[in-house]
């Protein structure tokens, strides 16, 4: 067997985009979909966003890169509005949400090193977790699929049951740095994490002096409605990796702290060659011109119970495949009777798209900017295809 040039860690859909035009995806053969995928929540304003491509073509034109040896008018401004909108004091920008996560455990860890407590580097972490494929955030998680083939694994993590305060308490020893969290698992199979559960990680945070860090990497940057979903459960986390849609499909990412956690963070502690260059700020910037203000972000609420509303009504008519509807604004799952990989490859043929994810759900993660026709469309079709897949297993 020949290797593939590129390497074969993907099974590959039929599925070949190369040209997007708002909540479109064409492929090669001219094959037309309607992408409720968004690029696993990374393409928030669709294909093509005018503002967003200038606003790109301009920097590319002006200045791309220079790395962080200089100073950063760019990085400068576009931290400060992301500080004015959030909790955090101070941003370090990455190239992925993989490494905003690794910033987020460095900062915690740091924390208590600066303030002589070496020992307390241990981050408490849950189950069904998806936080990266890097050696440390694959040894934040419990899943063996991501782990499999990869030891030794990093120590310093223990795993708990999801959205269980008791067990969080019991957890919490003289090695423990903080919690490491998604406030709606995603690759998990979109389960919003519960009120009292988000807010007594808060308490026990401020009791013991633990970071709360918090995984924003999928649920934040305007998908469920807030700017951050932390916002959604009246607290405020100490450190918050950002990434996905924070650049709306151009690569980067964000690590944000306060000016407490980030106390032990100072010069020589942590880089990036990429990170923060002046074509990545300029795309976050373009992105936050659109998202960042009320009006936007209660349309995507309202979207987001306009799609929940189409999609639990359509669920009677396919109850043999459908069981419900969960998650937050347009960050969206449907737990399903059937098996959701094969689903969500059966879509495709329908010219579909959504993603598959842990306990049996399809996640629903359309651009941020649909309208209502593109529901309507979307739940048309998608109860058109649910009809027909049942078919072969009604004949059986």
């Amino acid at each position: 067997m020949t290797i593939t040039p590129l390497m074969p860690v993907y099974p590959r859909s039929p599925v070949r985009p190369v040209r997007g035009e708002g909540v479109y995806l064409y492929g090669e053969g001219g094959e037309k979909y309607l992408d409720f995928a968004s690029g696993i929540a990374v393409n928030l304003l669709g294909h093509g966003h005018p503002h967003l491509t200038k606003a790109i073509q301009d920097q590319a034109a002006t200045l791309m890169h220079v790395s962080n040896l200089y100073g950063s008018p760019q990085g400068e401004a576009y931290a400060r509005r992301l500080t004015e909108a959030t909790f955090a004091d101070t941003v370090f920008f990455t190239n992925s949400g993989a490494e905003a996560v690794e910033c987020a455990i460095k900062t915690a860890r740091r924390y208590h090193h600066h303030h002589g407590r070496p020992e307390k580097n241990v981050l408490i972490t849950f189950a069904n977790a998806f936080h990266g494929r890097t050696m440390a955030t694959i040894s934040a998680t419990n899943q063996e699929k991501l782990r499999d083939g990869f030891a030794p694994l990093l120590p310093g993590f223990t795993v708990i049951e999801f959205d269980n305060l008791d067990a969080a308490r019991e957890a919490v020893t003289e090695h423990v740095a903080g919690f490491l969290i998604e406030p709606i698992q995603g690759e998990g199979g979109i389960r919003p994490a519960g009120l009292a559960f988000m807010k007594g990680l808060r308490a026990l945070c401020d009791e013991h002096d633990l970071m709360l860090v918090l995984d924003e990497v999928q649920c934040g940057v305007a998908r469920t409605g807030k700017l951050y979903a932390y916002e959604h459960y009246g607290i405020e986390p100490d450190i918050m990796a950002s990434a996905k849609g924070i650049g709306g499909g151009f690569p980067m990412g964000a690590c944000l702290a306060t000016e407490k956690a980030a106390a032990g963070m100072v010069i020589g502690t942590h880089g990036s060659t990429y990170g923060g260059n002046p074509l990545a700020m300029a795309a976050g910037q373009a992105v936050l011109d659109i998202v960042g203000n009320e009006e936007f972000l209660t349309r995507v609420e309202r979207m987001g119970e306009r799609l929940r509303g189409a999609l639990e009504q359509m669920i009677p008519n396919h109850d043999h495949l459908f069981e419900s509807v969960r998650g937050l604004g347009l960050m969206l799952g449907v737990k399903m009777k059937t098996d959701s990989r094969d689903f969500v490859t059966y879509l495709r043929q329908h010219g579909l798209l959504t993603v598959a994810a842990g306990d049996n759900v399809m996640r629903v993660l359309p651009p941020l900017i649909i309208e209502e026709a593109h529901v309507t469309e979307f739940v048309e079709r998608l109860s058109e295809a649910a009809r027909r897949y049942e078919l072969p297993q009604a004949a059986a």
